[in-house]
């Protein structure tokens, strides 16, 4: 049986586009335990671009933990989870970019993409928010090393 892991991802632009950074949790789904925060700041770049940035770096990080885990990832970006589900075609060349180097990560693993409405991704935000502040790229593992 498979681990299931959840990515909470985000991503926000001062300006848009202006100062950016994509943040994720990836969270153990049986245990709801926090396993790691990562923040990745882009310079400037648009708030889309900066949500692919999130959410490509939360699944790298899920996969990190456990290269065979089945991941959810939870975005409030519905433009993202669509693209990455296929409904919806991308445009936006760097987009384009962000979302081959995603199918590349995600091929022939169980990950699905999930909608949530903005409230429920305050982690995601507030690590993306961080990141942002402090004009840096980080990653935290909050479990001491426990997979």
């Amino acid at each position: 049986m498979s681990r299931h892991l959840v990515v909470e991802a985000d991503g926000g632009s001062r300006g848009n586009p202006g100062v950016a950074a994509g943040g994720a949790v990836v969270v153990d789904a049986a245990s709801g335990a926090e396993l790691t925060e990562v923040g990745v700041y882009m310079g400037v770049a648009t708030n889309n671009v900066a949500e692919y940035a999130g959410m490509i770096a939360g699944v790298e990080a899920a996969f990190d933990r456990d290269p065979a885990a089945s991941v959810i990832v939870r975005m409030d970006s519905r433009l993202v989870v669509e693209q990455m589900s296929g409904r919806w075609r991308i445009a936006h060349p760097d987009m384009q970019a962000q979302a081959r180097r995603a199918r590349a990560l995600i091929a022939e693993r169980d990950v699905a993409f999930e909608w949530v409405p903005r409230a429920e991704n305050a982690r995601a935000d507030a690590v993306a928010n961080e990141s942002m502040d402090l004009r840096e790229s980080f990653r935290r593992d909050l479990d001491a090393g426990q997979s």
